[in-house]
């Protein structure tokens, strides 16, 4: 791992304590062009880690409160007539930066969160018969409540599909907690990292993740892995070509922050829970344990 990687991490290590796994997936979604899905109970530090994340890494950020009155227009934007000019003028919404914090994205209506759909995987907005490009690199940074909680829209397959990853924070260890506890903070706020990297210097990072070679055995897992899921009983869908994309994407991106310019199953392994648990549903409808697809599927 390069050094400013290396204070990277350092960084947000700092902010989010204890939570060097879920950083790290953090991290990998980022590099492998991805966008990353947060679910978890409210006060956990989702927030904290987009704004951790942007700032270490010198990237423009904004944040959406999404609830039941959002409309897309505040979103992606609007255009209003100008009367001097006689003519409409665009106006850029949130959307148009680096890093875009859709917070409590289900609490939105389905009519907002379709409204992603395009920036996600197209990285473009079209509004008003013109097509307007966003910002390079463009990461999307989604936070989920729990389904049972009162005034959610639970997210379509389609939008699931958008999300490279998807992690829980969790509750911190007592150490962690403890010293969560001892700091100073100014009005409940965590002090911010400095930025280590800017947005020229991350583009050239997932330009190198891109060059992490994969051999033909790799892919042979990795397809053993997605058959796995789509024969038998097990569950509604099994995994498509464009998740089996994803996880070639995720796992050079953990290869390339171990330091290697190859991928090796165990990269596989390591973010294939994260990839699929939201993917995939069981024909009851509950999750199964990614693990123990893990287990279950042989490696060539």
């Amino acid at each position: 791992m390069s050094k400013d990687l290396e204070k990277v991490f350092g960084q947000l290590n700092q902010v989010i304590l204890g939570k060097p796994d879920q950083i790290r997936l953090a991290l990998t979604c980022l590099l492998a062009r991805g966008h990353l899905l947060i679910e978890d109970i409210p006060g956990i530090g989702k927030t904290t880690l987009a704004k951790s994340l942007a700032t270490v890494l010198g990237l423009d950020f904004k944040r959406v409160q999404f609830t039941n009155d959002l409309l897309p227009g505040d979103v992606l934007g609007v255009s209003v007539f100008d009367t001097l000019s006689a003519s409409f003028v665009f106006h850029p919404g949130p959307a148009f930066t680096h890093v875009l914090l859709a917070d409590e994205i289900n609490r939105g209506t389905p009519r907002t969160q379709s409204a992603l759909l395009e920036i996600m995987e197209e990285r473009q907005v079209s509004l008003d018969n013109e097509t307007r490009p966003l910002p390079d690199p463009f990461f999307v940074l989604a936070t989920q409540n729990a389904v049972d909680q009162a005034g959610t829209h639970p997210l379509p397959e389609s939008q699931l599909d958008r999300f490279l990853l998807r992690i829980s924070l969790g509750y911190p260890d007592l150490e962690a907690e403890l010293e969560l506890l001892g700091r100073e903070s100014f009005m409940g706020q965590p002090v911010m990292p400095s930025a280590v990297l800017h947005a020229q210097a991350v583009r050239q990072l997932q330009q190198q993740v891109d060059e992490v070679g994969t051999s033909k055995a790799l892919l042979h897992s990795v397809r053993a892995l997605l058959d796995w899921t789509r024969t038998g009983s097990r569950f509604e869908h099994g995994l498509s070509p464009r998740a089996g994309q994803a996880l070639v994407r995720a796992a050079k991106a953990w290869a390339f922050l171990d330091g290697r310019d190859f991928t090796l199953p165990e990269d596989v392994q390591a973010v294939f829970p994260s990839l699929a648990g939201h993917r995939l549903r069981s024909m009851d409808g509950r999750e199964m344990d990614m693990l123990t697809i893990i287990r279950t599927v042989p490696i060539p």
